[in-house]
């Protein structure tokens, strides 16, 4: 069964908030402008994954291709929400890009 429309609309609005927030403060903390942008693919592969930490070392090619066959199974509605997460630590970064090169200082 399908993803309700106003449940797709909260959970793009909320995933991107909430990576928004997160990438904000790690880019405040570590001074590192695109952090949360290198980070969250492995954040968003983690969560489609399925699987734990340890099997992507010791089984690495069999847990690739496990990951790639969820990633192409993912529904559409799961990916948009996901990209928006993707979308928020992009935005974040050019926020704190843009605050720094106004004079504000983060930490």
């Amino acid at each position: 069964m399908g993803m309700s429309i106003p449940l797709m609309v909260i959970s793009i609005v909320l995933f991107f908030i909430l990576f928004f927030g997160l990438g904000f403060i790690l880019n405040m903390l570590f001074r590192k402008t695109w952090i949360m942008a290198v980070v969250y693919p492995i954040i968003a592969l983690y969560i489609t994954g399925d699987l734990r930490v340890s099997e992507y070392v010791t089984n690495f090619s069999s847990s690739m291709s496990f990951l790639w066959e969820r990633v192409q199974s993912l529904a559409v509605a799961d990916a948009v929400i996901l990209l928006s997460g993707f979308v928020g630590s992009i935005v974040s970064g050019w926020v704190i890009r843009i605050l720094r090169v106004r004079g504000y200082r983060m930490f």
